[in-house]
C-alpha cells in the first residue's frame, strides 16, 4: 500500500489541545486521524478542520475501551497500513475544589472510584493505544504522551490525588515504552503543556492553546527532535 503522507493519530481531538494538535500536524502535511468519544463533537471538530482544507478524518474512540483501540488498529491497517505518529492527548479531570463529595480535589475526601476512573482514562488509555498501534509503527515513528507537571514527583503538592497519580503513572508508561520500543527506533516522550486556556484549564490559565501544543507538535514532527524517554516543557527536558 503506497502512502504519500505520514499518518498521525490524535486522541481526544474534538477540542482544546487535541484539536489544535491535529490542526498543526495536518498543516505540516500529515494525514491526521482525529479520534473522539463523542461522535457529535468529533464531527464538529472534523468540519472545522475540513473547512481549512486539511487532510483529516474522524474515528470514534473511547480510550477506556480495549475493543475500540483494537478496532481502530484494524481500520488503520486496512486503510493506511501504518501509523507514524500517535499523540495520547485524551484525558479527564473530574476532581473539583468546589466539590466536597466523591469527586473532591481533597485527597482525604475523593472517592477511590473517582481515582480509578481518572487512572483508567489518563494512564491506561495511553497504554491501550500504544499496545494497539505500536505493531503498525515503522522505524522513526513517534509517540507523544500529554502529561502534566502535576505528575512530577519532585514538585508534588496537595490536592487532585487522582489526576496527579494518573500523570505520574503516565510518565512511567513513557519511560517503559521508550525502552521497549527503542530497538525498533520508535521515539516515546511525555509533555507538560503548561497551564493552558482549555475547558480543563479554565479561562484564567496563563497559556494559549497554541503555546500549549508547541512542544507536542515539535516532538511529533520535528526532524531535530530525536531523543526518547524524556519529560518535556517548552522544548526542554524537565525533572520527573
Amino acid at each position: 500500500m503506497q502512502q504519500t503522507k505520514m499518518i498521525a493519530v490524535v486522541t481526544g481531538a474534538n477540542r482544546g489541545l487535541g484539536l489544535e494538535t491535529a490542526r498543526q500536524l495536518a498543516s505540516r502535511g500529515l494525514h491526521v486521524i482525529l479520534t473522539a468519544r463523542n461522535p457529535r463533537t468529533g464531527a464538529e471538530a472534523l468540519g472545522r478542520l475540513q473547512t481549512e482544507k486539511l487532510a483529516v478524518e474522524l474515528r470514534k474512540l473511547d480510550v477506556n475501551s480495549t475493543e475500540d483501540a483494537q478496532a481502530l488498529a484494524r481500520y488503520i491497517k486496512e486503510a493506511h497500513g501504518r501509523v507514524d505518529v500517535l499523540v495520547n492527548n485524551a484525558g479527564i479531570l473530574p476532581e473539583s475544589s468546589r466539590d466536597a463529595g466523591a469527586k473532591s480535589a481533597n485527597p482525604l475526601k475523593v472517592s477511590p472510584l473517582t481515582v480509578m476512573e481518572i487512572f483508567n482514562t489518563n494512564t491506561l488509555g495511553a497504554v491501550r493505544l500504544i499496545q494497539a498501534l505500536a505493531p503498525l509503527m515503522p522505524e522513526g515513528a513517534r509517540i507523544v504522551n500529554v502529561s502534566s507537571g502535576m505528575g512530577a514527583l519532585n514538585d508534588t503538592g496537595g490536592g487532585y490525588l487522582g489526576y496527579r497519580i494518573s500523570k505520574a503513572a503516565l510518565n512511567m508508561v513513557t519511560r517503559m515504552f521508550a525502552a521497549e520500543l527503542a530497538p525498533r527506533g520508535i521515539l516515546v516522550n511525555s509533555v507538560c503543556p503548561g497551564w493552558v486556556r482549555t475547558d480543563m484549564g479554565g479561562t484564567g490559565a496563563s497559556r494559549s492553546i497554541e503555546k500549549g501544543v508547541e512542544t507536542i507538535v515539535w516532538l511529533a514532527s520535528a526532524p531535530e527532535a530525536t531523543e526518547s524517554g524524556f519529560f518535556w516543557r517548552d522544548r526542554r527536558k524537565i525533572p520527573w
